[in-house]
């Protein structure tokens, strides 16, 4: 008898002793960030505006390489060149070197240019993405929402994907109508093959901005 009120009371007291720490564990959740990005109104947005940035670069790279093929062929053509003047020609010769070595400098860019918006892309839906989980977060008075990425297993429970998701488009609607949305001028793709552009783009995301094309400087 002894030994069972002493097992009983040991108990109570160990479970006693355990509630405040159960009572404290975290309560999590967990996004899948790829679905965020590819699903949501600001990542939509978002992936479009880096696509125009991946055409206008590669439109004007394009243009640069036929204007170059089309001089090479003139001065490779004998008969061309003799109907020209000396002056003529060395402008030409002139032009097909400034030409190259604009090409070279483009396909320099292109790369680091568009690694750098990819870059830009990530660290802008992080914030939104974080944003939203906040809101969401409290909602659901959960302690964190972490990244889906971070975990080798969670179970289905804790997905508040969806829900994120959705706020992040009540969040990107309510900013479109205040015009914080920023969208991509589509005169600018009319002008994709000129130089003055694609500086005033290289030259912006290398300072750690994604331009508006809105803002693209004209003559």
């Amino acid at each position: 008898m002894l030994l069972t009120t002493w097992i009983f009371s040991f108990a109570a007291f160990f479970g006693a002793a355990n509630t405040p720490a159960q009572d404290s564990l975290p309560v999590n959740g967990v996004v899948n960030f790829a679905s965020c990005v590819t699903q949501s109104k600001y990542g939509k947005k978002e992936q479009a505006n880096f696509e125009q940035i991946r055409k206008q670069m590669t439109s004007l790279i394009e243009h640069t390489e036929k204007e170059l093929r089309e001089i090479t062929a003139k001065l490779e053509d004998t008969e061309y060149l003799d109907s020209l003047s000396p002056k003529a020609e060395d402008e030409l010769k002139a032009k097909h070197q400034s030409l190259s070595e604009d090409m070279g400098r483009y396909q320099q860019q292109f790369y680091q240019v568009l690694n750098q918006a990819n870059s830009q892309l990530i660290q802008k839906m992080i914030q939104i993405i974080g944003k939203a989980s906040k809101v969401v977060a409290e909602q659901k008075r959960l302690d964190c929402i972490i990244n889906q990425e971070a975990c080798f297993y969670t179970k289905a429970d804790l997905d508040v994907t969806t829900m994120v998701i959705e706020e992040m488009n009540r969040q990107f609607d309510t900013d479109q109508k205040a015009k914080k949305v920023s969208d991509l001028d589509e005169d600018a793709v009319d002008d994709s093959s000129d130089e003055e552009g694609f500086d005033f783009l290289s030259e912006n995301l290398m300072n750690g901005e994604l331009p508006s094309f809105a803002d693209q400087p004209t003559e």
